[in-house]
C-alpha cells in the first residue's frame, strides 16, 4: 500500500521460536496480544511486534501533546479558521471533481454519496492529498496507550481507541506479510492514515477503484473509500437533492454565532449519548430538517458540529459551481 512498506515473506516471522503466548508485563499489550491472535495473527508475530524497539519503545511526543484536554477547545477553534480558508480551494476543489468525474460517478452510484460531500470532506482532511502526514500510527496510538491511566472517563475511551487501533495495525501488517519493524503507516498526529484520513480500525471501510487491495494514498481509491465509509457507517445511501438545501453558506454563518454565544452548543444534536445536555442550534427549526439529516451523516465521519457544517458548505457551493460550468 504504501512506498515505505518492506514486503517480506511469513517465513521470517514465522519460524520456530518460543513465542506461544501473550504474557506482558504492561497488561494493555497482552489485551492487544490476545485480540489480534484471537483474529488468526501468530503469536510470533504479534510479540515480535509488540517488543520492537521502532515500535513499542518510541514515543510520538507532539501528538501526546495535542491530544491533551486543554487542546479541545483549541482544535473547534481552528476547525472554524480552517473552514473560512479552504473556501478559497473551492476552484480546485470543482477540478478535483471533473478530473476524477468517472471515478466520483461510479462511487455515487456504489454507494449513494454525493460526489460534492465526498470531495469536500477530502479537501477538508488533506487539501486533496497535498498535505503529507509526518508521523507514524502505530506510535501515536502506543504513545497513547502507553501514557494513559483509564481513570477518567475520557483516559478510558482513550485507551479503549489506542489498544483497537493498535491491533488493527497489526492485523493489517500481518495480512500484508511486512516486518513489524518495516510497518509504517504514515499519519496525522491523531493517528489518521492517507487522504481520507481513516483510522487503522476503520480500514475494513476501504474500497479500491480497480485493483485489488486498496491504497488511500491513491485519490481513486480514496475516493471510493470515503463513500463507503459513509454509506456503511453512515447509513448515507440516498443522494441529497440539493435544491431541497437552505443557503447553506448563510447558516453556517448563523451556527458560528450561535456556538459562539452558547456553550455546548451542537448543530444537531438535543443530547448525547450519555445524557448530557446541549444547546442544539436546529431544534425547532423545521426548514433545517432535511439539512440537519445529512449533517447527522458526516458526523459519522467526524463527529464536530464545525467539521461537518464547513463539509456541507463546501459541498452545496461546489454543487452550484459544477451546474453553472455545465451551462457554460
Amino acid at each position: 500500500m504504501y512506498k515505505t512498506l518492506i514486503f517480506l515473506s511469513l517465513s521470517t516471522f514465522l519460524s520456530a521460536s518460543s513465542y506461544s503466548n501473550c504474557d506482558f508485563k504492561n497488561k494493555n499489550y497482552s489485551d492487544i496480544c490476545k485480540r489480534v491472535v484471537k483474529s488468526g495473527v501468530s503469536y510470533e508475530y504479534a510479540n515480535r511486534f509488540l517488543l520492537s524497539y521502532f515500535k513499542t519503545k518510541k514515543f510520538d511526543e507532539i501528538s501526546w501533546k495535542y491530544l491533551q484536554p486543554n487542546k479541545i477547545k483549541y482544535h473547534k477553534i481552528q476547525e472554524q479558521k480552517a473552514n473560512n480558508v479552504l473556501v478559497t480551494y473551492l476552484p480546485k476543489l470543482v477540478k478535483n471533481l471533473q478530473k476524477y468525474k468517472e471515478v466520483y460517478e461510479y462511487a455515487e452510484k456504489k454507494y449513494g454519496v454525493n460526489r460534492e460531500i465526498i470531495a469536500a470532506i477530502l479537501l477538508k482532511e488533506t487539501k486533496l492529498g497535498k498535505i503529507h502526514p509526518t508521523h507514524d500510527a502505530f506510535i501515536v496510538f502506543n504513545t497513547m496507550v502507553v501514557r494513559t491511566k483509564g481513570e477518567t472517563s475520557r483516559e478510558k475511551w482513550l485507551l479503549k481507541m489506542g489498544k483497537t487501533n493498535m491491533a488493527a495495525i497489526i492485523k493489517y501488517c500481518y495480512k500484508k506479510e511486512v516486518a513489524p519493524k518495516e510497518c509504517n503507516l504514515p499519519s496525522s498526529y491523531a493517528g489518521a492514515v492517507g487522504i481520507p484520513q481513516f483510522m487503522p480500525n476503520s480500514f475494513i471501510y476501504t474500497d479500491s477503484y480497480k485493483s485489488k487491495v486498496p491504497d488511500l494514498t491513491k485519490m481513486e481509491d480514496a475516493i471510493l473509500s470515503c463513500a463507503k465509509f459513509l454509506h456503511k457507517k453512515a447509513k448515507f445511501d440516498t443522494l441529497i437533492e440539493w435544491n431541497k438545501m437552505p443557503n447553506i453558506p448563510k447558516i453556517e454563518e448563523q451556527w458560528y454565532e450561535y456556538a459562539f454565544e452558547n456553550e455546548d452548543a451542537s448543530f444537531v444534536y438535543e443530547t448525547s449519548k450519555r445524557g448530557k445536555v446541549y444547546n442544539c442550534f436546529t431544534k425547532n427549526k423545521p426548514e433545517l430538517d432535511y439539512m440537519k439529516e445529512y449533517t447527522k451523516k458526516i458526523m459519522r465521519y467526524n463527529n464536530s458540529s464545525n467539521y461537518a457544517i464547513g463539509v456541507m458548505s463546501l459541498a452545496y457551493q461546489a454543487n452550484k459551481r459544477l451546474l453553472l460550468a455545465h451551462k457554460n
